[in-house]
């Protein structure tokens, strides 16, 4: 391990006409002890070569094939040929903003190890940004100012995957890239709550994010929605969930049929509750749908909550506040 130098992994796969201001803003960095580990996963336009040119003219850039096939598989081979005392990721198709490793770095030695660092991040596109993505970002940033991420970390992912620095010694704690469970981000954010790391509060953003059509978050089935479904109730049932409680489900659309299917396959009861009356009262996967007054009759319940609409969560809140109980502990919101 070398002390103060940046291990920066970065997986690529044609990615060429994006990766030279990726690279360029890497090279431009204030903070200039780093080494980045750049895999190719398997590229057939001119990456490989545009990176190769890139590591000669730097010897802090490396780059390697990747030994198996994907995102996962790249990172474990990257991180396999890295030295550096913290340990990042970059998207080959981002940018830094010239201050990123500085004010990571800066962070996690001012606070030590047990921390994370995170920087709000900003989304970029040729055709703009949808009203979606300006929410997500928002949403996002409003957490990173706060280093209360982990206080959503059920609803989506709550670390932006190429934005965060650990020091070699938590990320290992933390089992790192080991895991093979997709998507990888959104489980290494599940993993360094579960190790109770801190978020270091930041409000500069770091992080330029490029949107485009056929970026891999958009197009490859690993990030599709029953994947993060997955993950959370993975997570939930490992993490939060007390056997010793009466176990809710609110919702019924896609994201609580999905939960509802998981708990099943688990063998674990619950309570699915429901306010469309076309459903109340009906079976799905042999489970009776209740109304919400059903809710009176049980003790302590821990409720899991897919209801999307926004006013409805406001509702569902208050209600939960009128109780006295709390988000992370009592209910837990899936959307």
């Amino acid at each position: 391990m070398q002390k103060g130098k940046v291990s920066i992994i970065i997986p690529f796969k044609n990615t060429a006409h994006y990766l030279p201001e990726c690279l360029d803003s890497i090279v431009g960095q204030t903070h200039t002890d780093w080494e980045v580990l750049a895999v190719n996963d398997h590229s057939t336009d001119k990456s490989f070569e545009l990176l190769s040119s890139y590591s000669k003219k730097d010897e802090r850039i490396k780059v390697f094939q990747n030994k198996g096939s994907g995102i996962i598989p790249a990172l474990q081979t990257g991180y396999a040929e890295s030295h550096g005392q913290f340990v990042t990721r970059m998207d080959s198709d981002d940018i830094m903003k010239p201050n990123r490793l500085e004010v990571m770095i800066n962070s996690l030695k001012e606070n030590g190890t047990g921390h994370i660092t995170v920087g709000q991040v900003k989304y970029f596109s040729h055709r703009g940004i949808s009203n979606g993505y300006e929410r997500y970002e928002q949403w996002l940033n409003q957490l990173t100012a706060e280093g209360n991420n982990f206080d959503e970390i059920y609803k989506e992912c709550v670390i932006p995957s190429p934005c965060w620095m650990v020091e070699r010694e938590d990320f290992e704690k933390c089992k790192g890239f080991d895991s093979h469970r997709y998507p990888e981000d959104y489980d290494l954010t599940f993993r360094f709550y579960e190790h109770a790391l801190k978020i270091v509060p930041c409000n500069q953003v770091l992080h330029l994010w490029r949107d485009y059509d056929t970026r891999t978050s958009r197009t490859h089935e690993h990030y599709a929605q029953n994947y993060f479904l997955d993950i959370k109730l993975h997570y939930f049932l490992k993490l939060n969930h007390d056997t010793q409680r009466p176990l809710v489900v609110w919702g019924a659309g896609f994201k609580g049929k999905k939960i509802a299917k998981g708990l099943k396959k688990q063998g674990l009861d619950f309570v699915w509750l429901c306010d469309n009356p076309n459903k109340i009262g009906k079976k799905i996967y042999d489970k009776v749908l209740v109304h919400f007054d059903a809710l009176q009759d049980l003790k302590n319940p821990q409720s899991i909550i897919t209801v999307a609409n926004e006013e409805a969560q406001n509702e569902i809140r208050s209600y939960f506040s009128e109780l006295g109980q709390s988000p992370m502990q009592d209910y837990f919101f899936f959307c």
